[in-house]
Parts: structure tokens; sequence; C-alpha cells
């Protein structure tokens, strides 16, 4: 099964993007976190990208507030599918949100909602079930699961 590399922009990411990692753990996806800043770090965060795919990589997850430009750099040095997060650090997140979905055509970056670090890990999943049967049936589990849970609610709240 191919890896998820995590990549947040600074440390202070940590508390959101943590929770992308517990759901590929959930799922026993195998993944690597980093730091790397589109504007600190570049030579390291194009480095990695570019070494991605040969390192095992199947999917990059960015996460970055502010001019979250971090998605973008890596989606723009590699083929591999990205998915930008963006963090809330400033104006409620709107500006990392626009800067992280408004890409040109041709350098895509899947985006999901502020600080929607689940949802990201959930895609990351999803992407790599299309090639991983046993990862698909556990996915499919888990959409049972959250239905049964859901109605579970409907009927205690009913009474039912």
């Amino acid at each position: 099964m191919k890896k998820v590399a995590i990549i947040m922009g600074s440390d202070s990411d940590l508390p959101v993007v943590g929770k992308a990692a517990d759901i590929l753990q959930d799922f026993g996806v195998e993944y690597e976190m980093h730091v790397y800043s589109a504007h600190r770090t570049p030579v390291e965060c194009r480095e990695f990208t570019a070494n991605a795919r040969k390192n095992g990589f199947g999917v990059i997850i960015a996460a970055a507030g502010m001019a979250a430009h971090l998605a973008g750099a890596i989606a723009a040095g590699t083929t591999l599918p990205v998915i930008g997060i963006p963090i809330n650090s400033q104006l409620g997140g709107i500006d990392a949100l626009l800067s992280t979905v408004q890409m040109p055509s041709g350098i895509p970056v899947a985006t999901v909602a502020i600080d929607g670090a689940k949802n990201a890990a959930f895609l990351a999943v999803e992407i790599l079930a299309l090639s991983d049967e046993t990862l698909a049936e556990k996915l499919e589990a888990y959409r049972v699961k959250n239905t049964e849970d859901t109605l579970k609610k409907d009927r205690n709240i009913n009474n039912k």
C-alpha cells in the first residue's frame, strides 16, 4: 500500500493535522508527517515533493494558513494527488481557503474545508482504495457503521 505524506507549513498546524493522522492510523494507512514551508524551506519542500512517488507515497496532504501556498507549491512539483487543508489563522481561514483552492489549470489541489483534516484523510484513503481492495472494504465497513450509528441516534431521540 502506498503511504500518505502529511506536510504542514508550521508545527502550530499539528493540532489540526493530527486529526488526519488519527484517521489514517485507524485505517491502517502508513503516513509520514513533516514541517516544510513553501517560503521558509522551499528547497527541502521541493526535494521531498520531487521524490515522493519514488519514496512510496500515493497522496500528499498539505496544510497551511495565511498565504497558504504550500499545497500549490507541492502540486506544482508532483503528479501525485495533493489535498490541501486551509488552516484557520486569520480572517476566519477564508484567506487560506482561497489561496489553497485557486489553482491554475493543470495543477489541481483537492481542497477540503477550513481545518478539515479528517476529510482530507478520508479523501486520501478513498484515493488509495482505488487500487487496494482491503482498504476499500474498510471504507465500506466504516460507512455502514456510520449509518447504523446515526440511525441509532435517531431512534434514541425519538424513543423508538
